[in-house]
């Protein structure tokens, strides 16, 4: 199995077959919080596997120099970004927000 990491080619599959684990887990993710709900629901996770996923495939991509693999891949990055800054931020703003109506 040592022998099987000592090429490069096959380090680079392993990372990228990680991060597409980490992309499908968002899927399920959202899957099981809907499922539970029984609506859609887009869970905090979702966006967290989103940007684990993408980046660890983007590293893959930039490794392939597949150049519409890694335009996919950093534009995906920027959106799973900014929902989270809203995810986040959204939950600090509203701390504050309910504290002075009371």
């Amino acid at each position: 199995m040592i022998g099987y990491f000592s090429n490069p080619e096959h380090v680079w599959l392993c990372i990228g077959l990680v991060g597409q684990s980490l992309f499908f887990m968002r899927f399920f993710v959202q899957w099981i919080a809907s499922e539970r709900r029984r609506e859609s629901v887009i869970p905090t996770a979702f966006w967290y596997f989103s940007l684990s996923g993408g980046a660890v495939l983007l590293a893959y991509a930039i490794w392939r120099q597949d150049p519409i693999f890694i335009i996919g891949q950093a534009t995906g990055l920027f959106i799973y970004c900014r929902n989270l800054y809203f995810v986040t931020g959204a939950s600090s703003r509203a701390a504050p927000a309910m504290q002075t109506a009371r």
